[in-house]
């Protein structure tokens, strides 16, 4: 195993097989391809059989075709989806979740939480599952804010964006993003209320991941937040990209996958919200990380008046668990922007 328990047994056994859904998209791949690195066998959820086969073509390449299953779940709402998908596991990592950014939140909110909750009674039902780990986000505690100082910490909720996103119609378009907000903050509190109210026997933790970067296991599968490095490395210039995504904190998307990895098998943690805040950026920075890496590239100029994420934190624990797999703490900006640029 390459995660450093100081000689304690893991939580789940080693060689004992781990649920991950959405394994087709960019987090739950790299979730999956790190439990397969630790030892693990991994169970995938994906909507159809052509992502399943895609997925196990991937990992059956890298690790045999017999450490990694899928199953089919088309409807995550619908219950007792994951019945089947959760028999013989030790541990569940839900990834999935609805990525459409509609600006209709009876349409992503409601699903995201019957889906959550649907996991969860699921794996309840099952002895075997000891270890529980949900993918929320940096928005289920605020949502980013431009040149304006403020302190983020784990006690926070961003009810800011639950009223923005069932305030009254119309569903505008700039809707969209608060009603992913709403989804991730809403759903994660119904996991904690579902822990505490049903007490089940696995111990819950949550990863809240702000902007992923970093390497894309494969070109066939869901990059989502991978494919904005790929477009300004395409294209030589931020600006499509940074009208839309403002700034924020990033961090490696193998690192997201690696506290997973911490919240499913170390004894330590429990009960906890993991921050996978690592530096905080804008889209000039990742110029400058591109021009440095292929100085002989033609590279437009920095764009004016991007500002800056200036939120404060505590990231130094997910930096130690992130030690326990031999890593100096977070990747830096720089190899994340290289990975993802496939430089």
């Amino acid at each position: 195993m390459n995660y450093d328990l100081n000689g304690a047994p893991p939580a789940i056994p080693i060689g004992s097989t781990v649920l991950v859904t959405g394994i087709s998209g960019y987090i739950g791949s790299h979730v999956a391809d790190q439990l397969l690195q630790a030892g693990y066998r991994v169970r995938g959820t994906v909507r159809d059989e052509s992502k399943g086969k895609l997925v196990r073509e991937l990992f059956a390449e890298k690790y045999g075709d017999d450490r990694i299953e899928t199953v089919i779940v088309a409807d995550m709402a619908q219950a007792g989806a994951f019945d089947e998908a959760c028999k013989g596991v030790t541990g569940v990592a839900h990834v999935a979740s609805d990525m459409s950014f509609s600006a209709d939140p009876n349409k992503v909110i409601p699903s995201v939480i019957a889906g959550a909750i649907n996991v969860a009674s699921s794996a309840a039902k099952e002895p075997s599952i000891k270890r529980f780990v949900y993918t929320s986000s940096s928005t289920a505690i605020l949502m980013p804010r431009l040149n304006e100082e403020f302190t983020i910490s784990t006690d926070q909720w961003d009810d800011e964006a639950v009223a923005k996103a069932w305030a009254p119609p119309p569903y505008e378009p700039d809707r969209a993003f608060p009603v992913y907000a709403a989804s991730k903050t809403q759903a994660e509190q119904e996991m904690w209320k579902f822990a505490r109210e049903k007490k089940p026997g696995f111990v819950l933790n949550a990863v809240l991941p702000n902007y992923n970067l970093g390497t894309v296991l494969s070109d066939k599968l869901s990059i989502s937040s991978g494919a904005a490095v790929r477009r300004v490395y395409e294209t030589g210039e931020v600006g499509v990209v940074a009208q839309r995504l403002g700034p924020q904190w990033m961090v490696d998307v193998q690192d997201t996958a690696r506290l997973h990895v911490a919240a499913l098998v170390d004894p330590d943690v429990e009960n906890q919200r993991i921050l996978a805040f690592a530096h905080p950026f804008n889209w000039n920075d990742v110029l400058a990380c591109l021009r440095k890496l292929a100085p002989d590239r033609s590279w437009a100029d920095d764009m004016e008046g991007l500002g800056r994420d200036l939120s404060k934190l505590d990231n130094r624990p997910g930096a130690e668990l992130l030690r326990k797999f031999g890593r100096s703490g977070w990747t830096s900006m720089e190899e994340s922007v290289k990975n993802n640029a496939g430089l």
